[in-house]
C-alpha cells in the first residue's frame, strides 16, 4: 500500500512538471507572435504616416518638427597607421663595471664620484710590492745572464767552447727577458684605468679592501652613448625594419621626440618570446639616464586609402557592429542603421573595412538617440548639439 502511495505522487508530481513546461513554451511562442505583430504594425504605421505627410501640409511640418537633430560627417578616406607603445629603457654602449685582473690590497682610488675622466686615466691602484720586488731579481738576473750571452757569443765566434754552452746561455737570457715581460704585465694589472673617456658613476670599493678577481670596483659611463632598447613580442615579427620612425615619449621629463630604429633582433627570446628593437637617440634638449623608463610608438599597420570614423560612433548589438547614416527617402531625410565591418583603431578613430563607403553621411553627433529610419534633420555642429 504505501509503494502505490509513493508511485502516485511521483505520477502527479511529473504530471505537474510537463504542465509547466508546457505553459512555459506557450508563453514563448505568444512573445514571439506579439514582436511579429508589433513589427507589423510599425510598418504600417510608417506608412500612415507618409501617406498622410503627402496630402496634409501641417502634418508634414509637424513630422519635421520632431525629427531628430543630429551631426553628420562625410565618410573620411585618408592613410591609417596603427601604433603599439613598448616600454623600453635607456641605454649606454658604455656603461661598464670596472674590476681587477688580479687579487690584491687596494691601495689608492684615485677618482670620486661624479668626476670626469679621461681615456687612460689612472682610477685605482692595488698594492704591488711583491710584483716589484720580482721585477726588480729578474732584471739582476737578466743582467748577468746578458753579460754571460754575450761572452759566450764572442767565444762562440772564436770556435772556442761547445754549441751546447752557447744555447744555453741564450736560452737563460731570452727566458728571463719573457719573465720580466710577464711581471711587467702583471704589474699593469695592479693599475686600474679608464678604458673611455666618461663619468665616475659609482665607487662600491673602499681602500684598504681585498680585490679578486672580477669583484666590481668602479662603474664608468659615457652618457654620449646612449640608445634605447626594448623588448617587442614575438607577434609583430616582421612588422618593424631597420628605419622606421619611432616616437620616444619619457614619462619623467614628459617629453616626445621622434628617432628611427637603429637595429631590430634576429632571434627570439626563448625565455620571454620577445625580440630586440634598438633606436638611436637623437639629440635632447632634456637630460636622460641610463635605465630610465621609455615609451616607444612604433607603427606596426598601415593603410593607405581606408574610410575612418570617430570610434565613438559605433555601437554593438547582438548582431555586432553597427553605424548610423543618413539618407534620403521620400524626400526626407532618415537614419539608416548600417552594419560595418571595423578593423583597427587609433587615436579616437576606427578603420571600417567594409559597409561604408566614402560617399556615406555618418552620423556622428545625436546618434544614441535614432533607430533605423528614424527622421532626422541635419545641423551644423554647435555647442547645443554637439551633446545630443
Amino acid at each position: 500500500m504505501r509503494n502505490k502511495v509513493i508511485y502516485a505522487i511521483a505520477f502527479i508530481t511529473i504530471l505537474a512538471s510537463c504542465g509547466e513546461k508546457n505553459e512555459l513554451e506557450s508563453k514563448k511562442e505568444k512573445l514571439s507572435q506579439y514582436k511579429k505583430e508589433v513589427k507589423e504594425l510599425q510598418s504600417k504605421i510608417e506608412d500612415l504616416k507618409k501617406e498622410i505627410a503627402k496630402e496634409d501640409t501641417a502634418y508634414q511640418n509637424q513630422v519635421a518638427r520632431n525629427a531628430v537633430l543630429v551631426n553628420t560627417k562625410p565618410a573620411e578616406v585618408r592613410e591609417f597607421k596603427h601604433k603599439i607603445d613598448i616600454r623600453g629603457s635607456v641605454e649606454s654602449k658604455r656603461n661598464v663595471m670596472l674590476s681587477s685582473e688580479t687579487g690584491g690590497k687596494i691601495q689608492s682610488i684615485r677618482v670620486t664620484e661624479g668626476q670626469a675622466v679621461q681615456a687612460g686615466q689612472t682610477l685605482a691602484t692595488l698594492d704591488a710590492s711583491i710584483i716589484r720586488n720580482n721585477i726588480e731579481e729578474l732584471k739582476t738576473s737578466l743582467e748577468l745572464a746578458e753579460a754571460v750571452y754575450k761572452r759566450q757569443a764572442n767565444l762562440w765566434e772564436k770556435n772556442i767552447g761547445t754549441e751546447i754552452q752557447y744555447l744555453e746561455a741564450k736560452n737563460k737570457k731570452e727566458a728571463l727577458e719573457r719573465s720580466l715581460a710577464t711581471a711587467y704585465s702583471q704589474l699593469d694589472q695592479s693599475v686600474i684605468k679608464a678604458p673611455f673617456s666618461g663619468t665616475v658613476d659609482k665607487i662600491p670599493a673602499r681602500e684598504g679592501e681585498l680585490a679578486q678577481p672580477g669583484m666590481p670596483l668602479i662603474r664608468l659611463v659615457n652618457p654620449g652613448s646612449l640608445y634605447i632598447d626594448a623588448d617587442v613580442s614575438e607577434r609583430y615579427v616582421g612588422d618593424f625594419k631597420t628605419g622606421d620612425l619611432v616616437e620616444l615619449y619619457f614619462p619623467v621629463q614628459d617629453k616626445t621626440v621622434t628617432s628611427k630604429v637603429s637595429s631590430v633582433g634576429q632571434v627570439v627570446n626563448p625565455d620571454n618570446r620577445t625580440f630586440s628593437v634598438e633606436v638611436q637617440l637623437p639629440k635632447l634638449d632634456f637630460p636622460v639616464k641610463p635605465n630610465q623608463v621609455v615609451i616607444l610608438r612604433l607603427v606596426d599597420y598601415t593603410v593607405e586609402d581606408a574610410i575612418v570614423v570617430p570610434s565613438e560612433v559605433i555601437l554593438s548589438d547582438k548582431d555586432g557592429k553597427f553605424l548610423y547614416t543618413a539618407t534620403k527617402k521620400d524626400g526626407t531625410t532618415v537614419a539608416r542603421k548600417t552594419r560595418v565591418e571595423i578593423g583597427e583603431s587609433q587615436d579616437g578613430m576606427t578603420e571600417i573595412k567594409q559597409g561604408l563607403n566614402n560617399s556615406d553621411l555618418v552620423v556622428t553627433a545625436g546618434y544614441r538617440n535614432l533607430s533605423d529610419g528614424v527622421l532626422i534633420k541635419p545641423v551644423e555642429r554647435t555647442t547645443e548639439t554637439a551633446h545630443l
